[in-house]
């Protein structure tokens, strides 16, 4: 039976409550190579709620380093209209300090894999999801205006790169495919620990919502499914509402049934929290958002010819061959091929790559 610990903490006294994760979800650390992935949307100041805070990320990375970890990576691509400023986001939300050391732009190295094909033949996933032997994920408890939360399952988002995330978006069309899209990026590499931070997390309308709210509580789980159905009931929503867990029990990853769970702590409903629309409407209908994904997923390379020196180092590393220099002195992409993972915009030694 999957387990959901719910622990009183407070952003001075997170380290504890870590601990405590680390003894409930005991992982072998020790000479392993460790991806700690927080959520981080945008630009912001860490008291708006809107990335995990971070003190907790600085409690996970210093329990971790007690553990003897052959390596440490703290990264994460942020939200769907960002790309390219990686080290921006993290510095102006704390979590550059916060990381001590083990940032990575993870956005920089990226593979393709094969996906649903209902939406896209494949996408572009950051290569270090892959190549670390544990995944420690550290989601914020919000609201969301397209999947109503957003928690375990909606942070493995950001293993997709760049104006991938807008493409994606713009595939689902509706918000019940949406939930669906998201799980299948979470079941590309199911991490193996979730630590969330809900010492304050966000109700209303999110992922950037004014609207806060004081929970004074770190959850944690080893199994995504049953830390969201928990965020949900918390919420005063009803797990078996929400399309993205009835696909993710429909494909073996958990089931959200409150008899399934089992609740370390006191799960206690917030009274009165504020909800997002339940039809995605928040979100699906807003002329300005719904502009943004189409303008984000229609940008595509462009080298400057004043700036490029044709080094090929675009070519190199873009993760679907999408660029070349055939009959060129400037490399040039397939509009059909390229996933818009802007790799080849992050790689450029000249910075001549551009987005139109």
């Amino acid at each position: 039976m999957p387990r959901v610990l719910i622990e009183p903490a407070g952003y001075d006294s997170c380290r504890p409550a870590v601990e405590k994760v680390l003894e409930q979800f005991p992982l072998d650390l020790s000479g392993k190579r460790i991806l700690i992935k927080p959520n981080v949307l945008r630009s912001s100041k860490p008291d708006e709620g809107i990335v995990t805070h971070p003190a907790v990320v600085r409690a996970v990375v210093e329990a971790v380093e007690d553990r003897q970890p052959a390596s440490i990576i703290v990264g994460d691509n942020p939200g769907l209209f960002n790309y390219g400023d990686n080290e921006r986001c993290f510095e102006q939300t704390g979590l550059m300090d916060a990381a001590k050391g083990y940032y990575h732009n993870i956005g920089n190295d990226s593979e393709q894999v094969d996906f649903d094909p209902s939406f896209l033949p494949w996408v572009s996933v950051s290569r270090a999801f892959f190549e670390a032997d544990i995944i420690i994920s550290l989601p914020k408890l919000k609201t969301h205006g397209l999947t109503i939360i957003t928690g375990a399952i909606k942070n493995s988002y950001g293993m997709l790169p760049g104006g991938l995330k807008a493409k994606l978006h713009k595939a689902a069309g509706s918000p019940e495919r949406f939930h669906e899209a998201i799980v299948e990026v979470f079941r590309l590499r199911v991490p193996d620990l979730f630590i969330m931070d809900g010492v304050v997390g966000m109700e209303g309308n999110g992922p950037a919502s004014p609207d806060l709210r004081t929970i004074g509580r770190i959850l944690a789980s080893d199994n995504a499914v049953a830390l969201d159905a928990v965020v949900a009931k918390m919420m005063g929503l009803d797990p078996s509402r929400l399309r993205f867990l009835h696909k993710a029990r429909e494909i073996g990853l958990g089931d959200f049934s409150r008899e399934s769970i089992e609740v370390i702590g006191e799960l206690q409903e917030l009274p009165e929290f504020k909800l997002p629309p339940m039809g995605g409407e928040a979100m699906l209908h807003n002329e300005a958002i719904q502009e943004m994904i189409h303008s984000k997923s229609q940008l595509k390379p462009q080298a400057d010819p004043s700036l490029c020196t044709a080094c090929g180092e675009c070519i190199e590393h873009c993760p679907v061959s999408a660029l070349s220099m055939d009959g060129s002195q400037l490399p040039e992409v397939d509009a059909d091929t390229c996933i818009t993972c802007f790799c080849c915009q992050e790689i450029c030694p000249e910075k001549a790559m551009t987005l139109r």
